[in-house]
C-alpha cells in the first residue's frame, strides 16, 4: 500500500473540536488505522498520563464500532498507553475521517494495570440521553465493550506486551 495520508477531524456537540493530518497504515474497509504526532498545542497533562509534543499516536477508527482506540507513545517509541474515545462509527469519504465524540473515554496504562473510565460526568450533562437516547445506550454499551476488551488484553496492540516498538 503506498502511504497516503488523511486528515482526521474529530466534531463534538456539533462543532470541530480538532482537525489534523495523519498517514495512513492500514485500510481493511472495516478498520482504518492512522498514525499522527500529537495534534494539539503544547502539553496536556491528565494527570495519570501527559500528552506532549513528540508523542505519536496510533489510532484505530471503526466504520462500524461506537468508539476509536489510540495507542500513544513517545517520542523514544515508549508506550505510555491506549486512549480511547467513544464516537458514533467513524465516517471515511476520500481524503478525510470525521469522527463524532461522545464524551465518554477510557484511559488504559501501559501495563494494562490502569483502567480509568473518564467524563461519565460530561457525558450526564451533554444532553444526548434525552436528545438521542439510542445513541445515548450505544455509547454506554461501546465504553463497557471497552473496558471488558482492556481487561482482557484484547486492545489493538495490547498483546504484544511491549513497551518498545521494535
Amino acid at each position: 500500500m503506498s502511504v497516503r495520508s488523511v486528515e482526521v477531524v474529530l466534531v463534538k456537540a456539533g462543532r470541530t473540536k480538532i482537525r489534523y493530518p495523519a498517514e495512513v497504515v492500514a485500510d481493511d474497509g472495516d478498520r482504518l488505522t492512522v498514525r499522527a504526532p500529537w495534534a494539539a498545542e503544547g502539553v496536556r497533562d491528565f494527570g495519570f498520563v501527559r500528552f506532549e509534543p513528540g508523542d505519536v499516536f496510533t489510532e484505530h477508527y471503526w466504520r462500524d464500532r461506537w468508539y476509536a482506540v489510540k495507542e500513544v507513545r513517545s517520542a523514544d517509541a515508549t508506550l505510555k498507553g491506549w486512549y480511547c474515545d467513544i464516537t458514533r462509527p467513524a465516517v471515511v469519504d476520500g481524503g478525510e475521517v470525521l469522527v463524532e465524540d461522545l464524551d465518554l473515554d477510557l484511559w488504559v496504562s501501559a501495563d494494562g494495570s490502569r483502567i480509568l473510565r473518564l467524563d461519565e460526568d460530561e457525558f450526564r450533562d451533554s444532553g444526548l440521553a434525552e436528545r438521542d437516547p439510542e445513541a445515548a445506550a450505544r455509547a454506554v454499551g461501546a465504553l463497557d465493550a471497552l473496558e471488558e476488551l482492556a481487561r482482557a488484553g484484547g486492545l489493538p496492540g495490547q498483546d504484544s506486551g511491549s513497551r518498545k516498538r521494535s
